[in-house]
């Protein structure tokens, strides 16, 4: 093996097909739609150059606005939702079911594989109002309680979406998180119980700075993909009422592909590209911070 690592040739005969892929699958888009955002136009009809008159139009775009505080309010309430659920199933996995866990965690991972579409479709009948009260309203009016429009408000409607993907990849999250903690020792966890560290002060003191890595790599997928949300509620309420519960990544979609206009939806992208960027750069920081701290 150390043979092989040290002759540069193999080394880049392995990497090759790797660097080919991802060149061709994520560079070379990225700056083509780069390179867009410079133009304005269609491939049918051909691009006319307008320099940055697409990013001044950002500053100046009311809807990008609306959508662009929907995109970071739905990330960041998310993110905390799938992290604290997904770390609370990871130690109920651990330290309660152990090793009688596994039919559970694949239960709760089981909607990760279901088709993003299909989700969104069960939640839309799930939560109607009308042409049939859904089982949620039908729930609501045992209780007494009117049924609820929840799609007819933008403060309904963004409920249903964190619900929804909550659900959806919560099992995700916590099986991630899950292998990170059982990577912990039996012996420090034995050692910290024999110093009378239990329950909330084990978690607290010995298994919550250990699984900081897995932990800081689980809020980095989760920024990252909750800022390119899309075909969920692309499928659930088309971003309504109006564009209240639309996000960058639908309004990107809509831009460039029903209003033609390549050039803005190119510079849209670049905007959620930058945003993932700066969640991961502040996360990262964050973490760095902590560890000096602890040091």
């Amino acid at each position: 093996m150390r043979h092989i690592l040290s002759n540069r040739r193999a080394v880049a005969l392995f990497l090759a097909p790797a660097l080919v892929v991802y060149l061709g699958v994520i560079v070379v888009p990225a700056v083509w739609s780069l390179v867009y955002s410079f133009f304005k136009g269609t491939p049918a009809l051909g691009f006319q150059y307008v320099g940055f008159t697409n990013f001044k139009h950002l500053w100046t775009d009311p809807t990008l606005r609306q959508t662009l505080v929907f995109t970071i309010k739905y990330a960041a309430v998310l993110l905390v939702c799938q992290i604290v659920f997904g770390y609370l199933l990871a130690l109920f996995y651990l330290f309660v079911l152990r090793r009688t866990s596994t039919l559970i965690r694949t239960l709760v991972f089981f909607p990760v594989v279901l088709p993003p579409v299909a989700v969104a479709l069960l939640f839309n009948k799930l939560f109607a109002i009308a042409p049939q009260v859904g089982p949620v309203n039908s729930v609501l009016h045992l209780f007494g309680i009117s049924p609820v429009d929840w799609f007819a408000t933008g403060t309904g409607a963004f409920v249903v979406i964190v619900v929804m993907d909550l659900w959806r990849s919560a099992g995700f999250y916590a099986v991630l998180l899950y292998a990170g903690l059982v990577d912990i020792s039996n012996d420090i966890l034995e050692s910290a119980r024999m110093d009378g560290a239990g329950g909330l002060r084990l978690v607290r003191h010995i298994v919550l700075p250990l699984s900081r890595p897995i932990v800081i790599a689980s809020i980095i997928f989760a920024i990252n993909a909750n800022l390119k949300v899309f075909d969920t509620i692309l499928a659930l309420n088309n971003g309504g009422p109006g564009t209240a519960t639309t996000p960058l990544n639908l309004y990107m979609f809509q831009t460039s592909f029903l209003y033609s206009d390549y050039g803005y939806g190119s510079t849209i992208a670049m905007l959620i590209t930058v945003l993932g960027l700066v969640g991961t750069v502040l996360v990262f920081r964050a973490s760095r911070r902590n560890i000096e701290r602890a040091a």
